[in-house]
């Protein structure tokens, strides 16, 4: 029993790195079609659909999130200016955004900075709620982690870690 289990445990893993490997693909695809200063709004929206979450940004402009997550290991913020054209496009689930994530900050402004996040646990016993991120730390598959925003019961950063995928270390 225990065999078909690690076996359907696989499976499973490989099913979500295939859809997520899919995505990756039609994301590259659809990124390289907008320029910066050029593209639409309309254009990001029949590229990528409607957006996870739309998010107010300076003077004007809007935030559209656009989640791959818990399958994948990205997470775009695509700026649409007030002029209706795309401002800014980024992936944000990286180092130096996470450097950012500190103690004392509010859930909502770590949602904003990093979008939905693929897994919120909560812990009672602990008052902790955990917000975990799978993002990429290299270019192969080995190097998926997970970055995890740890809140206490009035939903502020008490702390923040990266370990790597547990995913992988259980299908192994």
């Amino acid at each position: 029993m225990r065999g078909l289990t690690g076996f359907v445990a696989r499976g499973c893993l490989l099913v979500l790195l295939s859809v997520a490997m899919l995505l990756a693909a039609c994301d590259v695809k659809n990124i390289s079609e907008l320029e910066e200063g050029v593209s639409t709004e309309a254009d990001v929206r029949e590229r990528f659909g409607a957006p996870e979450a739309v998010w107010d940004g300076e003077d004007g402009a809007q935030i559209y999130e656009y989640n791959r997550q818990p399958a994948g290991h990205v997470n775009y913020m695509i700026t649409i200016g007030p002029d209706g054209r795309m401002a800014a496009l980024r992936q944000v689930l990286t180092e130096r955004n996470f450097a950012r994530v500190v103690p004392g900050m509010a859930m909502e402004e770590v949602r904003r900075m990093l979008g939905k996040p693929m897994k919120v646990t909560t812990y009672d016993l602990k008052r902790e709620t955990h917000y975990d991120w799978r993002y990429m730390d290299g270019n192969n598959q080995n190097d998926s982690k997970v970055f995890t925003a740890v809140f206490d019961t009035d939903l502020r950063v008490i702390r923040t870690m990266s370990v790597p995928d547990p995913d992988l270390e259980r299908n192994r």
